[in-house]
C-alpha cells in the first residue's frame, strides 16, 4: 500500500504500439507517463528536484519557490509542493491551455501568465528577474542536474528492466532535455550500442513540449554527445499521430507525444530490426480546450 501520492511516481507501463508500424521486424513500445499521479513524465523531475533541495537544506517551508513552465512541469511542481507544504509561483505564457492553469491552481500554486508573444523564453526571463531580488528560489529545471538524475534513477532502469534488456532505440521529445539526458546516461551504461534519438520540431513548427532552443536559452543540462540522432517533426505529423494513438490504440496523449511517436515510426522504417521505446509524456485531457482533437 502507498501512503503518499508521491509514492506512485514512476513505474509507468509499456504498451505495444507495433501495429502502427509497417516494418514487422521492429517492435514499438510506448512508455505511458500519463500514468504518473500528476499526469506526466515531469512528476519524476519535480519530485527529485524538490526532494533533493529539501535534503540539502536549500529550501524549507518558508521558501518562496518560483519556476517558469510551459505546463507539465508546473503541474508536477504544484502537486509535489502541495505534498511538502511548500509555496510556489508558476510562470507560463498566457496561451497555455486553461486545463493547465486550473490544475496548477487546484494544487494551491500561484499562476502568473506572461505574454504569449515572448513564449517560454519570456517566462524564463521573468523568473530570472524575480530571483535576482533575493526573495525567490528557483529550482531551474533547465540547469538543475536533479532534473536528468530523476530519469537516471527511474526511467532508464524501468525501460531496461521492462524490455528484458532488449531495448535497442530510445526516442524522446526534447524540451528541458532532462528525460533524454538521464535515460541516455543510464541505458548507455548498460549497453553502449543502444541508440538515443531526440525529437525536435522543424523550423516552422510550434509543438507544445518540444523545443528547438536559441543558443542563449539552450538548457545547461543538455549534452549533445548523449544523443545519437535527432529527428524533426512538423505540427501536422504531431497532431495526426496524437489522434492516431487515441483512435487506434486507445492511448490518449498530447501533441509532443504524437511528435515523438511520429519520429519513432520514421525511425522504424529505417531499421532492419529492433525494439524501440518511445516516451508518451502526458495525457490528452489537458489539451481538450485546444484544437488538437478537433476533427
Amino acid at each position: 500500500m502507498s501512503n503518499k501520492i508521491i509514492d506512485l511516481v514512476g513505474n509507468t507501463p509499456l504498451v505495444d504500439g507495433s501495429s502502427l508500424l509497417q516494418n514487422k521486424n521492429v517492435k514499438l513500445l510506448l512508455k505511458l507517463e500519463g500514468h504518473n499521479p500528476g499526469g506526466s513524465v515531469k512528476d519524476r523531475a519535480a519530485l527529485n528536484m524538490i526532494q533533493s533541495a529539501l535534503e540539502r537544506g536549500e529550501i524549507d517551508k518558508n521558501t518562496q519557490l518560483i519556476e517558469p513552465t510551459s505546463g507539465n512541469t508546473g503541474i508536477a511542481l504544484a502537486m509535489i509542493a502541495s505534498v511538502f507544504g511548500l509555496s510556489i509561483e508558476l510562470v507560463m505564457p498566457e496561451n497555455a491551455t486553461i486545463e493547465r492553469v486550473k490544475t496548477m491552481r487546484a494544487y494551491g500554486a500561484k499562476v502568473t501568465l506572461t505574454s504569449a508573444d515572448i513564449g517560454i523564453e519570456g517566462a524564463r526571463d521573468y523568473v530570472e528577474d524575480k530571483v535576482k531580488t533575493g526573495e525567490y528560489y528557483t529550482l531551474n529545471q533547465f540547469a538543475n542536474p536533479d532534473n536528468w538524475k530523476a530519469h537516471y534513477k527511474t526511467t532508464g532502469p524501468e525501460i531496461w528492466r521492462d524490455t528484458n534488456h532488449e531495448v535497442t532505440h530510445f526516442v524522446s521529445s526534447m524540451g528541458t532535455t532532462g528525460t533524454i539526458m538521464g535515460t541516455s546516461t543510464y541505458l548507455k551504461e548498460q549497453n553502449k550500442d543502444i541508440q538515443i534519438v531526440g525529437v525536435q520540431p522543424d523550423d516552422e513548427a510550434r509543438i507544445p513540449g518540444i523545443r528547438k532552443w536559441k543558443p542563449e536559452y539552450l538548457p545547461k543540462i543538455f549534452d549533445a554527445k548523449k544523443v545519437d540522432q535527432v529527428i524533426e517533426v512538423n505540427e501536422t505529423e504531431a497532431q495526426k499521430t496524437a489522434r492516431l494513438l487515441a483512435s487506434k490504440l486507445g492511448v490518449f496523449s498530447g501533441m509532443s507525444s504524437g511528435g515523438a511517436t511520429a519520429a519513432a515510426i520514421k525511425l522504424a522504417n529505417t531499421l532492419k530490426s529492433g525494439t524501440i521505446v518511445s516516451i508518451v509524456c502526458d495525457r490528452g485531457d489537458r489539451y481538450l480546450s485546444s484544437d488538437l482533437f478537433d476533427f
